[in-house]
């Protein structure tokens, strides 16, 4: 009998759920699983926000130190927090099928993008959510709120003042709470993170059988769409707490469209643009993420960048 897969993981509800329908595909595939919750950098510090965090791995440095030292086989991660160059000895295996990677607005009661009132408060940990608000409505007042799904929901309840909360479709829908949603916001509108509603497995670089393990859970499709969006923000040197948006979509005849945006924090400036080629395989989607990340770097991006990093610069090490 094959010994068990040790599956890591963050303990939160969304985590625990996002492993365990990856450890359903591994055990229909005939493999024994077991799951192993991590606590992460991004779960410890939860009094200041995210990008003030000297550290691009806040929920993946324990789990990726879990696996070098042999005390998990696979990890599974939401793919927007996984950071685009992997610690040596790790690597992504396994991408499989992506939810929805729209953003959400959620409010008390139903709330709608139109109809959210001319200085109204708004929530996000994201600094992409947060640009691309103000960019697009500079009278809101936009307010950080850290914390887990139901952590950040029951903020919204607590907050009076606030009119609703930005969080990822991906999440509502796999906790059931699709119910809360107002708004599934248009790429148009808010473009969503690279990788958002997708997940990641990883692995121990050359450990043939828990990639063999992996592949029961890939698919290929997702894994294209999502090398592009992952490129594109490699080429811009961004980590899961930079302004930078990007969504690869589909299209008739083998092609792929690469939308991306870049915006300052308080969305006085926004670069964005596309790019469409044939790709069939994960390295076509990676040049063609590179193609448009430089495109946009030498169309201001890269001005927009070095202003987001010098007024980011952490304030809390990583513990």
């Amino acid at each position: 009998m094959r010994p068990a897969l040790r599956v890591g993981t963050r303990g939160s509800a969304l985590a625990r759920w996002q492993t365990d329908r990856v450890r359903e595909r591994l055990e229909r595939a005939g493999y024994v699983t077991e799951r192993i919750e991590i606590r992460t950098t991004g779960d410890e510090v939860q009094h200041v926000p995210l990008s003030q965090i000297g550290s691009r791995a806040l929920f993946t440095r324990q789990i990726d130190d879990a696996m070098l030292e042999g005390r998990i086989d696979l990890a599974v991660h939401s793919l927007k927090d996984l950071p685009t160059t992997l610690p040596a000895g790790i690597a992504l295996v396994a991408v499989p099928e992506r939810e929805d990677p729209r953003d959400a607005l959620v409010g008390r009661g139903p709330l709608r993008w139109g109809d959210v009132p001319q200085g109204a408060v708004l929530a996000t940990s994201s600094l992409r959510r947060r640009a691309q608000l103000l960019h697009l409505r500079p009278d809101l007042i936009v307010r950080d709120v850290r914390g887990n799904v139901d952590t950040r929901l029951a903020k919204l309840q607590a907050n009076a003042e606030w009119s609703g909360i930005l969080l990822a479709v991906a999440g509502l829908v796999r906790l059931n709470l699709g119910e809360r949603i107002g708004e599934r916001l248009p790429p148009e509108l808010m473009l969503p993170a690279p990788g958002q509603g997708a997940l990641a497995v990883t692995a121990r670089a050359g450990d043939a059988a828990s990639a063999a393990a992996a592949a029961s859970v890939h698919h290929p499709a997702t894994a294209v769409a999502v090398a592009a969006e992952r490129a594109f923000l490699r080429t811009l040197e961004g980590g899961c707490q930079v302004p930078v948006a990007a969504l690869a979509e589909r299209r008739a005849g083998g092609q792929l469209r690469l939308h991306g945006r870049v915006i300052s924090l308080g969305g006085e400036r926004a670069v964005e643009g596309s790019e469409v080629r044939t790709c069939a395989t994960v390295a076509e989607a990676d040049a063609l993420g590179v193609a448009l990340g430089e495109r946009l770097l030498g169309q201001g991006a890269a001005a927009i960048l070095a202003d987001v990093r010098a007024e980011t610069a952490p304030t809390v090490s990583e513990p």
